[in-house]
This record gives C-alpha cells, structure tokens and sequence, in this order.
C-alpha cells in the first residue's frame, strides 16, 4: 500500500519537462508516477507537478532536500510538499456523519480506478443551464465532479474541498421533478494551485459506493 508518499511541486520552470522533474528527484528514491500540470489551451506546463514515491521515507527524504531548491536555469526557488490528503480523520469523520453508516469507506488510501473511464465534462455542459460556470474566470477555478450519488448535496462539497484551500461556491445539479443529484456537480475554487492538488486527490476518490471523477471543468461548451 501506498500512503502519504504524494508530493506537490509548485514554482517549476515553464520549460521543465517531465522527464527532467523525474530526473531531478529520482535520485531519492523510486518514483511510482509523475504528472506535470499544463495549460489545457496552450499546452504549456503550469510551473506545478506530483510525484508519488514507493515510501514515504523516500518522499520526505526528497522535501528536505529539494523544498526551496532552484532548479538549473531558473532564477526562483521551487517548493516541495506532500500533498492534501483527503482520507484525514477530519474530513473523514465529518462525511461519515453525511453518510451514515458507512464511514468505513473514507478510511483507505485514495483510490485512482476512475481515471481510466476518461469522462468528458464537454457532454454534460447543457445540464449545468449555462449558470456563468466556466474553467476559469475573475471569480475563480471551477472543477467538475462526476458521479455523485442521487443523495449528495452542497455540505459534502464543501467538506470534501475546503481542506485544500479557499472554496467561493458549491452547486450540485438535481433533477427538476425528485430534487434528486443527477450525478454531478462543480466546485469553483480561488486558487489553481490548490484546485489543482484537490484534482489530484479526489479524482478516483471513493464516496459511499460511488467511484468520483474529478477534472477542471472545460468552458468551450459555452463559447
């Protein structure tokens, strides 16, 4: 089992590519993946990144050496953290009085099934009534959640998020008729970096007996 072995790199060069942030810390251990965030319409990297170590000891071992580093030809410092867990006994324990009864679901490690079904937000975008929600705006970053079960509603949101930074607005969409959740919702979030790292750990995140697929939500449906 993998466990808290999930670093967040922010302050990258724009030009680093991802074997080149795998080289710089793969002499700390062994490196299980790496994702190097990027611009969705220009293709650029973001200046932010994961890397998921085998151990913990190699992750830590990592953010002591690397946190505050500056990367050849780059002028600034970079920082290394572990990254948010979701699974935190107070996060846990406030969606197990959500869900009742099954709150030994929020106890295991992040669970990354859902990131092979590839679901495309664009499909669903005439349901979210063209409420002004965009991937990003003056207002903030809006992420995408997929999945929900018929019961959930906005406290969850906001639980499940609020750990990762400043949270400005929840909406889960229902059904006109049962008032029922359709299966999605969006999340808007001032700042990317943390709506990023929230990305990363609630994709594939397992809420009662729903596998949650979380992404940025796109906003050429409204162009």
């Amino acid at each position: 089992m993998i466990k808290d072995a999930n670093l967040y790199i922010s302050g990258l060069p724009r030009t680093l590519s991802q074997p080149e942030l795998e080289d710089m810390f793969a002499r700390y251990g062994r490196i299980i993946n790496s994702r190097v965030l990027v611009d969705q319409a220009s293709g650029l990297s973001r200046g932010v990144a994961f890397i998921r170590f085998d151990k913990r000891a190699e992750a830590e071992d990592a953010v002591k050496h690397l946190n505050g580093h500056t990367p050849p030809g780059s002028s600034e410092p970079i920082t290394v953290k572990f990254a948010a867990n979701p699974n935190q006994a107070r996060n846990s324990q406030m969606m197990s009085q959500m869900y009742h009864g099954q709150s030994r679901r929020f106890g295991g490690p992040v669970h990354h099934q859902a990131q092979r079904f590839r679901f495309s937000p664009m499909s669903v975008d005439h349901m979210s009534s063209g409420g002004g929600v965009s991937g990003n705006s003056s207002s903030g970053w809006c992420i995408f959640i997929y999945n929900l079960g018929q019961d959930a509603d906005e406290a969850i949101l906001w639980q499940m998020f609020g750990p990762f930074g400043a949270v400005v607005n929840v909406k889960v969409i229902r059904d006109f008729n049962t008032n029922k959740c359709k299966g999605f919702g969006f999340v808007t979030m001032t700042n990317y970096e943390e709506a990023a790292m929230a990305i990363h750990s609630l994709n594939g995140y397992r809420l009662g007996d729903k596998v949650l697929q979380v992404s940025f939500k796109t906003s050429k449906g409204h162009k």
